[in-house]
């Protein structure tokens, strides 16, 4: 097979009030996991031209199984999630200091300290 899983169509939502058709699941070195484009999540709107538009679930895995040797799909790429809560603050305000405000500081402090500890030793 192509090495994935899919999800979807108007008998089978995904996501409430969507019939399209996602993939849900890549086989490790399958087909589509070595070829590197396709991701899970991502929506497919097309396979070898044909769109997936209205679909029940099961005529949608028959194209796929019927697709041959040379698949052409279109997909539209899924949004990435954020990674943690999202914070909603209204002018514009960050919501904390920068990394490098931290670092920076901390770095110069470090290079004194060891210049200090050298003259020091020198002196010995």
């Amino acid at each position: 097979g192509l090495g994935f899983n899919i999800v979807g169509g108007t008998d089978q939502q995904y996501i409430a009030n969507d019939n399209s058709i996602y993939v849900s699941w890549i086989k490790k070195d399958g087909a589509a996991y070595l070829d590197g484009r396709l991701q899970e999540g991502d929506k497919i709107l097309a396979i070898n031209g044909k769109e997936l538009k209205d679909l029940r679930h099961k005529d949608a895995v028959e194209l796929f199984r019927n697709a041959g040797c040379y698949v052409s799909l279109k997909i539209q790429r899924r949004l990435q999630p954020q990674n943690g809560p999202v914070d909603h603050r209204g002018d514009g305000e960050s919501g904390g200091l920068p990394l490098a405000a931290i670092l920076v500081p901390g770095l110069a402090l470090a290079v004194t300290a060891a210049w200090i500890l050298l003259r020091y030793r020198q002196r010995m």
